[in-house]
């Protein structure tokens, strides 16, 4: 990986951990961090030492709150730009790059939520594939209290959340902040912890897939996304696909022998 400015990269067991790290700005993104994020992911895909990935913010007042307004993203013809281009027809997305399956990476990435996460935070939240929140952290979604359109965030985040809940979030803006639990309780989120327990709770998360065979844990990535996106029929006749694509005979041999000795794994539950 090169070297990055407003991200931090590290690799340890087999897990990936981006951190965002522009703290003092709550870890807003701007131009150079949608150009690090997308180098992360589309770097990440074929990067062997890595089996899943820990998205977090630097920091504990955020996790990331969207975009960065204080700077002209835009203004120079090689960085990524955000709005309309040329004609009312074509519209840069701000934050197309910034998420892992906007940019083909498969492989499962776990948010540690620490603190706010708003705005343009849930291009990346849409995204991701388990969602760790410290009991602090905070989700809503400033765009209508401003006069912004909450558009691109309204359909990710109608991917996670019941259309109720995603309704309230969007039309009361910055005036509410849904909680952790409350997170938790619709299905945002899969798990609270408390602030010093986030990071290694999102460590055994990560590290417990990572250490799975490679293949069957990305081709059961793409299944469970196909569930959630297409129909039923739909999904059901990619499941073959997915399932040829992704069984390593190996892989398959070792686990039948592990199953057939009696194998037992240590397990948590919650």
């Amino acid at each position: 990986m090169p070297e990055f400015e407003t991200i931090t990269f590290e690799v340890e067991n087999g897990v990936a951990w981006v951190t965002l790290n522009r703290p003092d700005k709550h870890n807003a993104f701007n131009t150079r961090m949608q150009e690090e994020l997308h180098t992360v992911w589309r770097n990440a895909r074929v990067d062997d030492t890595i089996g899943a990935l820990v998205l977090t913010g630097a920091g504990d007042r955020a996790f990331c709150t969207g975009i960065d307004r204080a700077e002209a993203i835009g203004t120079s013809a090689d960085s990524m730009r955000a709005g309309r281009v040329g004609s009312r027809i074509h519209f840069d997305d701000p934050g197309e790059a910034i998420g892992p399956k906007t940019s083909d990476l498969w492989k499962p990435v776990v948010a540690a939520v620490n603190g706010i996460a708003c705005g343009g935070a849930f291009y990346m939240l849409g995204e991701v594939d388990i969602v760790l929140a410290s009991s602090t952290a905070t989700f809503f979604d400033p765009h209508v209290t401003y006069g912004m359109v909450a558009s691109f965030e309204t359909v990710h985040m109608a991917q996670r959340i019941p259309l109720g809940e995603l309704l309230r979030m969007q039309l009361l803006g910055a005036h509410e902040r849904m909680s952790a639990q409350r997170a938790y309780e619709i299905g945002l989120v899969s798990e609270v912890c408390a602030p010093d327990a986030l990071t290694a709770r999102a460590r055994w998360v990560a590290e417990t897939i990572a250490a799975r065979p490679r293949t069957a844990v990305q081709a059961t990535v793409r299944a469970a996304w196909a569930a959630q996106e297409l129909s039923r029929s739909q999904a059901l006749s990619l499941a073959n696909a997915y399932l040829a694509l992704g069984t390593n005979p190996d892989d398959l041999a070792a686990g039948q022998r592990f199953f057939s000795e009696g194998g037992r794994v240590d397990y948590h539950v919650r």
